[in-house]
């Protein structure tokens, strides 16, 4: 017997399907859809900010547009064709001019390449729906592209349709649009969705531009970074993530994000920092630029004084933090704390060292974490330009609809950083008021903090506890998302010893290799340990030193390979893009990337280096996917509506 509340939601789904045909022409489209073979998945992890070459692995498909223009066009198409093609299909707008200004018969090559991209379209829609091909497309010229890519051109009765339509697209002097919009096309059949296993942020100068790009993305999913969560912290106010933030951007002169793309002003910074530290060389606190950045002698200096004034802010708002949540048990980092700040030493792990730098004019020996007037004063008028920052609260707010500090995706884990572990490979427990968290749990937790922080707002207490977790997952040893057991920064900048800068790595970094690993972090996060797979980033693969980024005999791929720029040398590579296909996995590594104007004008940066990670054993179809099993619900649901058409316990609404 069919239970009221089942009859009320059949009655808001025939608001949507108001007759026995619309719901069965549903079930017939929907059946007929999970038999379409899984569409094409890319995952990409640490662009740092490196927009340029981030884009140019979205337009290129990571190397998956190339392999098929190979792949089509061998015998066809010379290798230098076969290039210009897909420099064509990546940049359409500028390559488009510069080859219809050296082409003999621009109208012949528009001819030609109208063609060739119309049969590439094909092969790529084949995995789509129609319906779903024409929401792709411009509206403008829909109804012709849909022509073009309907296969009857061998049809005698439609040959000369369609080379009508080619010539007239010529003829009017439309062909490089229609040029433009196929090679876009091409770009978005290329990737059905796009995974960002974490760290958008820091070290290049664009991540503002890559999420600009990722709001427009038909399919995204993120998984937060500690660089992401940081400037999450920032936007929800919490100053200890500002202090961060702002220090990290001038010690390596990335001042484009901050200022430039979210508008966030550093005056009352600079005027604090020249006045208060006019005297000090702040030789430790250089930035790291090189002399191709473009920045004066004296604005380096400046710099200098800038971060020098932020480092000691951070670390009093970092002690008090500490001091407010004794739970996070890291009373190790109070450094200011351990100073002597008459013999300008510290003493760390019953060792005296001297500091490089003992200039401290704004910290008071007996209360070493109390902000001046002064510093109060800056820090407040950060925190209302990261506040009421429209771009930036915008992006975080994405960030937050689309990301997750994990996610189990069509049966496989993907997180950024780790799953904390002890030496013995059992998972380290965080312990709250006397309950402890660990694996799932606790990343479910910390989860639900960071919302928390954000969103809070109605509750002070509340916004402040989550504000400070995004704190801790920014740089805690139990964090997921960081996974080492200190952030030697006050090290860094004041201490000559190199000792005291190793960060030593959590556990489960020695762990990984190990299936056995593997198999415990997927079944505690109930995935099938046959096929379930773990991917992650954070760490560089040091592929100049023989790393493998595949793991755990397969279980567990590290995609971290050097996007940005500051590890390529430690990498050797630009890094690693994943591609889950219909047919299995594929591993691309990429080359470096010197620039757009170059990648357009002399064909750079085309090839990656693929390799075949894994197969099916079967075709990979959209029924055995996370989509199929919501269709498969979606069928079930009409069939029940179905039913009750028949039996007469729903009215049709229009026949």
């Amino acid at each position: 017997m069919v239970q009221e509340h089942e009859i009320r939601y059949l009655r808001l789904l025939a608001e949507q399907y108001p007759s026995i045909q619309s719901a069965s022409n549903a079930i017939v489209t929907l059946s007929a859809q999970l038999q379409l073979p899984k569409g094409t998945e890319h995952f990409l992890s640490d662009v740092h900010g490196e927009h340029e070459a981030f884009a140019h692995v979205i337009r290129n498909g990571a190397g998956s547009i190339w392999r098929k223009i190979e792949e089509m066009f061998a015998n066809s198409l010379s290798k230098c064709e076969q290039r210009n093609l897909a420099t064509l299909i990546y940049y359409p707008e500028e390559k488009s001019t510069l080859l219809l200004q050296c082409a003999p018969d621009p109208e012949e090559w528009s001819r030609l390449t109208i063609v060739r991209l119309i049969r590439l379209c094909r092969v790529l829609t084949s995995k789509y729906r129609r319906e779903t091909i024409r929401q792709f497309l411009p509206e403008q010229v829909a109804p012709i592209i849909e022509e073009l890519l309907d296969e009857q051109e061998k049809i005698d009765n439609k040959a000369a349709y369609y080379q009508g339509l080619i010539e007239t697209i010529i003829s009017t002097g439309s062909a490089r649009t229609f040029i433009i919009y196929l090679a876009e096309l091409i770009q978005r059949l290329a990737i059905a969705r796009l995974h960002v296993i974490g760290d958008i942020y820091d070290r290049g100068p664009g991540a503002h531009v890559i999420l600009d790009a990722l709001m427009e993305y038909h399919q995204v999913d993120i998984q937060w970074g500690n660089h992401d969560i940081l400037w999450m912290g920032a936007a929800a106010g919490s100053e200890a993530c500002i202090a961060n933030v702002v220090r990290t951007c001038l010690r390596y002169g990335n001042m484009e994000t901050l200022e430039n793309g979210y508008g966030v002003s550093l005056l009352p910074l600079v005027s604090f920092a020249i006045e208060t530290y006019k005297m000090d060389p702040c030789a430790q606190f250089i930035p790291k630029v090189s002399s191709n950045d473009g920045f004066s002698s004296q604005e380096i200096h400046m710099m200098a004084q800038m971060q020098k004034a932020m480092a000691v802010i951070q670390f009093k708002l970092e002690g008090q933090l500490i001091k407010r949540r004794p739970h996070y048990q890291m009373e190790d980092r109070l450094l200011l704390d351990r100073v002597n700040f008459e013999q300008g030493t510290i003493m760390l792990n019953e060792t005296t060292y001297p500091l490089l730098d003992a200039n401290f004019p704004t910290i008071d020996p007996a209360h070493p974490d109390v902000l001046t007037l002064e510093e109060q004063a800056v820090v407040a008028k950060l925190r209302l330009s990261f506040t009421n920052s429209k771009k930036l609260q915008q992006h975080v707010r994405f960030l937050y609809s689309k990301g997750s500090i994990y996610l189990i995706h069509d049966g496989n884990l993907l997180y950024h950083g780790c799953i904390a572990m002890n030496d013995d490979g059992s998972f380290r427990s965080f312990n709250v008021d006397g309950q402890a968290f660990t694996g799932q749990a606790f990343l479910d937790r910390v989860d639900r903090l960071s919302r928390q922080g954000y969103y809070a707002t109605d509750n002070p207490a509340q916004k402040q506890y989550g504000m400070d977790a995004m704190w801790f997952l920014w740089c805690a040893p139990q964090s997921p998302l960081f996974g080492k057991e200190k952030m030697a920064t006050f090290e860094r900048y004041f201490l000559a010893e190199p000792a005291t800068h190793k960060e030593k790595r959590n556990a489960y970094y020695a762990l990984r290799d190990q299936e056995e690993t593997a198999d415990k972090i997927l079944a505690e996060f109930g995935l099938d340990l046959a096929t379930g797979h773990i991917i992650n980033g954070h760490v560089p693969v040091k592929v100049v030193k023989g790393e493998r980024p595949v793991k755990a005999n397969g279980k567990m791929i590290v995609i971290d390979g050097g996007f940005s720029r500051a590890y390529q040398k430690e990498t050797g590579i630009a890094g690693y893009t994943l591609i889950s296909n219909s047919r299995g996995w594929l591993l691309a590594a990429h080359h470096p990337f010197e620039s757009t104007q170059k990648a357009v004008s002399e064909e750079r940066n085309i090839d990656s280096e693929t390799e075949i990670i894994g197969s099916h054993p079967e075709r990979m179809r959209i029924k055995h996917t996370d989509q199929g099993k919501a269709i498969q619900q979606e069928i079930e649901q009409l069939q029940a509506l179905l039913e009750a058409y028949r039996q007469g316990l729903i009215k049709e609404h229009r026949v």
